[in-house]
């Protein structure tokens, strides 16, 4: 489950207002409705309850209640550091997720900028599911030009790192934060670390990809890395290409499925912007049903608060009326 805050959407903006109910007239209100925060919440909401794929997290609900601040969006495959970093037919399997994950989110024009292990959850049948849009764009044309900074410092590609602000392509710091990864699967570590933020800048710009002695690795896997974490993003290898690396396919004898093949169109109505979110009465109900189910205990649990409350008086009443007698007590009465 994952909480947004909604306050802190809204001073982002510069103001507090809620959404305007449904049917309201527009031309009276005036933020316009696409104007707020939460509008575009909702919107992303929306999308990311369409998107279905074997590789994504399905987001299955939002709930809201109204009376609180969060707005409540319902293991990763690998920790970085580790000891034990993958063998490279392991993080060819999981990294092949990883792509048709990307192709699919690419396809549906939304850029993820945060790809790395902790956001690869790995799924009951073994799978890689990408997860965590909190800092993700959707954009339209062929690719997002950004030229903001976002994401975690050490995944980040070297083009974000200027002085001066400049637009840089979306699908390509996807690509460079999935090279990171994948070297932090045969690794266990990150291709570029320091613990100065400068200095990793730094490293990050102008150092090139070393290869450690041990684990070793194929000549394939590394050609593949140093292609993915190539610090022009005009030169760096694309997800189509990356789909028929011979590292990734085995040489050909093992393809990934076209684009066509996994990936189908998802159109978000205004409609379903508008019912994106459902308003709940009370998150601590909810919480209660949960609760119930988890322990099977299907009893009324009002009835049973009725009774602690009722418990809780007469002791009150019993420490009221002893500490009432204590006085005459004392004076023999």
């Amino acid at each position: 489950m994952k909480v947004v805050s909604k306050k802190r959407l809204m001073r982002l903006c510069g103001f507090f207002r809620r959404l305007p109910p449904q049917g309201s007239n527009s031309q009276q209100d005036p933020f316009p409705k696409a104007s707020l925060p939460l509008e575009k919440v909702y919107k992303e909401i929306a999308i990311l309850k369409k998107l279905d794929h074997h590789n994504v997290v399905k987001l299955v609900e939002v709930l809201d209640d109204p009376d609180e601040d969060g707005l409540h969006m319902g293991s990763p495959v690998m920790e970085v550091p580790t000891d034990d970093p993958f063998t490279e037919d392991q993080a060819r399997f999981y990294f092949r997720d990883v792509v048709l994950g990307i192709e699919y989110l690419h396809y549906h024009k939304i850029i993820h900028r945060d790809i790395k292990p902790s956001n690869l959850l790995l799924g009951d049948d073994g799978h890689v599911k990408i997860a965590d849009f909190g800092v993700s764009n959707e954009f339209e044309g062929t690719d997002a030009l950004l030229s903001s900074t976002a994401g975690t410092p050490a995944f980040m590609a070297p083009e974000m790192m200027t002085e001066h602000e400049q637009c840089f392509s979306g699908k390509a710091l996807d690509v460079w934060a999935m090279g990171v990864t994948l070297y932090c699967f045969v690794y266990g570590k990150c291709p570029f670390y320091d613990e100065y933020i400068v200095s990793l800048h730094n490293k990050i710009k102008n150092k090139p990809v070393e290869f450690p002695e041990r684990p070793l690795i194929s000549n394939e896997l590394k050609e593949l890395i140093e292609r993915m974490l190539d610090k022009n993003p005009e030169t760096r290898i694309t997800i189509p290409e990356i789909k028929l690396h011979p590292w990734v396919t085995e040489n050909g004898s093992n393809p990934l499925p076209l684009e066509e093949e996994h990936c189908t169109a998802v159109e978000v109505t205004e409609e379903e912007v508008q019912n994106s979110v459902k308003l709940i009465p009370s998150l601590s109900t909810v919480i209660l049903v949960k609760s119930m189910l988890r322990k099977r205990s299907f009893g009324n649990p009002f009835e049973c608060q009725r009774r602690r409350a009722e418990r809780s008086i007469l002791l009150c009443k019993s420490r009221l009326l002893h500490s009432a007698k204590l006085p005459a007590l004392r004076l023999g009465i």
